[in-house]
């Protein structure tokens, strides 16, 4: 059956399409920002530029800029957030060798990536046995297990463990790790802005919505009183309507 649409031969194909110079140009400048271009670059470079535009920006603002972490540091909550997301970023595995990258901090990430992936038994633990076991409690038992898996790493200091924590936790969209991440990220002394970032960064190989997911959680803590949130954060937890559900009531 013929549809009665437009045609589709090759004039129609390239309707709408930037020119060929337009398409290679922008491909070409991202590449030699980031030395290579993904998939998902050519669609939005011939068709969307205005979205190409857009992550551009975005990309370079989330993960090439210098903000609260270290260069190293955060190339080694990197190793633990892509580890966890089955995620091969050829591109920070060379970003962590160049600022030094140790085989002893590889070891680290990936026991700390497995840890992620076993937090389930924690969640299970409070939700259902917690009053069987009163002085084992999950969050704490948690928490010793981490410092058990870094003991004796003097280059993997307590705070860029809990980060990467933090981090996985958040592309694993697992609240309860977060909640778990920032609560010891505040008792630790790790700024809030370290902790933003770190969690941001799972933005990128996991996607929105693990970030407002974490963010959530993170909103939750600070009206809660769980956490000893800045005069910044409690202002931002004051505000209402952040969940959409007080929209429309009288």
């Amino acid at each position: 059956m013929t549809g009665s649409g437009r045609g589709s031969g090759p004039d129609q194909l390239g309707d709408g399409l930037a020119t060929v110079d337009e398409l290679l140009a922008r491909l070409d400048e991202f590449r030699a920002r980031r030395g290579y271009v993904n998939p998902q670059q050519g669609p939005m470079a011939a068709a969307l530029p205005q979205v190409f535009d857009g992550y551009r920006v975005f990309y370079k603002a989330l993960v090439l800029d210098e903000k609260h972490l270290g260069p190293l540091e955060k190339e080694f909550v990197w190793l633990v957030l892509l580890c966890v997301a089955g995620e091969l970023g050829t591109h920070h595995l060379n970003l962590f060798f160049q600022h030094g990258g140790t085989d002893a901090q590889a070891n680290a990430a990936f026991r700390l990536s497995a840890w992620v992936a076993g937090v389930r038994a924690f969640v299970f633990v409070e939700e259902n046995w917690q009053g069987y076991f009163p002085r084992v409690e999950a969050g704490r038992s948690y928490r010793e297990g981490v410092d058990a898996l870094i003991a004796g790493m003097a280059d993997v200091p307590a705070d860029w463990a809990h980060l990467a924590l933090l981090s996985a936790h958040a592309g694993n969209k697992s609240k309860w790790g977060v909640g778990a991440e920032l609560e010891a990220g505040y008792e630790l002394g790790i700024s809030e802005a370290r902790m933003a970032e770190a969690m941001s960064v799972a933005l990128w190989p996991c996607g929105a919505n693990c970030f407002h997911d974490a963010a959530g959680v993170w909103l939750d803590l600070v009206r809660a009183g769980r956490v000893p949130a800045s005069p910044q954060f409690k202002a931002w937890a004051a505000l209402p309507s952040q969940d959409g559900f007080e929209l429309g009531r009288g």
